[in-house]
């Protein structure tokens, strides 16, 4: 059982209220699928749009920074669950797309998808 100062922080992450979590591939060890700037960049325009819109703590949208998700090619790769879309060249163009058509109104950006997989 987790102790109480980590429920007290994922409260604070907004875990209790999440309907999504977007995962981007960024800031790799050893960058394989986009350059470790780009990836980069991508993560700052994330984070930073999903804060502006309300979407980050208690807005229902939860980003992790991922290390690799092993598609390394056409990156930075992104992931949004519960549906398990999967998409590619994911720079703040296409970021906004997800943000507004997946993350808020819950409609996977079709033609971006790489793969989709709900689990």
């Amino acid at each position: 059982m987790a102790d109480e100062t980590q429920e007290k922080i994922a409260a604070s992450i907004g875990v209790p209220v999440a309907r999504r979590h977007i995962f981007l591939c960024c800031d790799q060890t050893k960058p394989k699928c986009c350059d470790k700037e780009r990836g980069l960049a991508a993560w700052e325009f994330l984070k930073g749009r999903l804060k502006a819109l309300g979407l980050s703590e208690q807005g229902g949208i939860l980003r992790t920074k991922a290390n690799c998700l092993r598609i390394c090619e056409g990156g930075p790769i992104a992931v949004v669950y519960p549906e398990g879309a999967w998409y590619g060249q994911c720079d703040p163009p296409l970021l906004e797309r997800i943000i507004q058509e997946h993350l808020i109104h819950g409609r996977p950006v079709q033609d971006a998808l790489i793969a989709q997989r709900p689990l």
